[in-house]
């Protein structure tokens, strides 16, 4: 007999092919119109960007004082042909004293405010601008760093007479530093008019109760929120000592006073000597920062500082690079006429030579504070930069490892590392320091170097 059933199958077919287009149409609706999928990570920049050229119309308020950049002062030397960037040798296996790298790095000394070893930091322009200074703080908690360097300078609190204080400024933006959860490193320089100091030239003030007296009253302001204050800057440098040969005694006691007013009314605060820019040249104009250090120990310098601040520029070799080696390379340190011992300030670890002068006055106890360290990518070819300009690629490479590197071979008495810099957005591409910088001077434009965004990956895996 025969199966009825069988005369139902082509219906049922039909009918499952049917529904079947149906769904798949209905689907192809739902995926043309409701979803939405997620974005793809954007990758880290891993080229070099071209030179921008940056917006030079005059800034509607007054330009922060201008900051130096580590450089070295050396008389004018041969310019030797410029190697590629990249082509020099690569650096000989490091040699410093091995430390156990499990160990967890020491606190900060006791009462004082704590400081990592290395601890991470950058130079940045906040005081004019409020909203410049809110987008480069982001920019700082995007790397995940954990201080800021930030300018106070003293002719623009104090400047109008002593005891006349325009505090408008640094409320702002201490307000916004302490929103964004960062500790400040404030660099005090800068003398007003009224104090002398052969103004306009930077230098000491004649009396230095002047500048004790203004610490007084800042630290007073801002107790518990400066976290340390950097007592001048490159002080072996004569520009930035009124024009006068340098004098480690003179700075000692200028060292002194401010410690002494600081610690009067924050004792928790750090006290940093100012940082010394490397140099091979020893006469009226510039002091090697060895000798100069060596200088302010032997004039009684000791109790009245808690770090040592010290500027490492890297020059045109990575942070591993044995200094030796760039004494001995001309190619690494320009020519440099000098002895051999002078010339170990051409890289990174000539930061290693002045620790070991504080070792041997018996101070091992204390840290030291990179106050200003970077590599430049300056383009410029009348630049007197521009013979040690590395690719933005490796400016990028040279930071991350040199962080990398204090971490595995200078602790525990390294502590805060200022990179240097986020850009002032002032800055033109005529302006030295635009070409350290890791973020372009534009606003409210951003264009960061590799070196940014190396940073941003760091700071995810830290």
């Amino acid at each position: 007999m025969q199966n009825k059933s069988n005369g139902w199958l082509p219906y049922v077919v039909g009918i499952t092919i049917g529904l079947a287009v149906v769904c798949a149409a209905g689907f192809a609706v739902f995926a043309m119109f409701f979803y939405k999928p997620s974005a793809p990570k954007v990758p880290v920049e891993t080229t070099a960007p071209a030179i921008v050229t940056f917006v030079t119309a005059a800034p509607t308020q007054p330009a922060a004082q201008p900051q130096t950049v580590p450089a070295a002062t050396q008389p004018p030397a041969p310019q030797p042909t410029d190697a590629p960037s990249g082509s020099q040798p690569p650096a000989p296996p490091a040699t410093p004293v091995p430390v156990d790298a499990t160990q967890p790095a020491p606190s900060a000394p006791s009462g004082l405010v704590p400081m990592a070893s290395p601890d991470y930091g950058i130079q940045a322009f906040l005081y004019w601008r409020p909203e410049v200074a809110e987008r480069d703080l982001q920019l700082i908690n995007d790397i995940k760093f954990n201080w800021v360097k930030q300018g106070f300078s003293w002719r623009e609190i104090e400047g109008a007479g002593k005891g006349d204080f325009n505090w408008s400024n640094t409320d702002r933006m201490m307000d916004q530093i302490d929103a964004h959860g960062l500790k400040v490193i404030a660099r005090i320089s800068t003398q007003p008019e009224w104090a002398g100091g052969n103004y306009p030239e930077l230098g000491p003030p004649d009396n230095y109760q002047d500048l004790a007296d203004f610490l007084t009253a800042l630290a007073t302001r801002y107790k518990g929120r400066i976290d340390a204050y950097q007592i001048w800057n490159e002080p072996n440098l004569a520009r930035e000592w009124g024009n006068r040969p340098p004098n480690p005694a003179e700075y000692a006691q200028l060292l002194k006073v401010a410690y002494q007013a600081i610690k009067a009314v924050d004792p928790n605060a750090w006290v940093i000597t100012a940082g010394l820019a490397p140099t091979s040249r020893d006469d009226a104009v510039a002091m090697p920062d060895t000798k100069f250090v060596q200088g302010m120990y032997d004039a009684g310098a000791e109790p009245y500082f808690d770090a040592l601040g010290v500027h490492g520029a890297g020059y045109k070799v990575a942070p591993e690079t044995d200094p030796n080696v760039v004494a001995n390379d001309p190619a690494l340190n320009n020519g440099d006429p000098s002895p051999p011992e002078a010339k170990r300030i051409y890289c990174f670890r000539h930061i290693e030579d002045v620790r070991q002068v504080m070792v041997q006055n018996g101070d091992a106890d204390k840290r030291v504070v990179v106050l200003e360290f970077g590599w430049t990518v300056d383009p410029r070819p009348d630049s007197p930069y521009h013979w040690h300009a590395v690719s933005e690629v490796e400016q990028r490479d040279y930071i991350l490892r040199a962080y990398k590197y204090a971490q595995e071979n200078w602790q525990p008495w390294i502590g805060v590392m200022n990179l240097i810099y986020l850009a002032n957005v002032d800055w033109t591409e005529n302006d030295e320091q635009t070409y350290w910088s890791i973020t372009y001077p534009l606003y409210p434009d951003l264009k960061a170097r590799p070196a940014y965004w190396g940073l941003v990956e760091l700071g995810r895996q830290r």
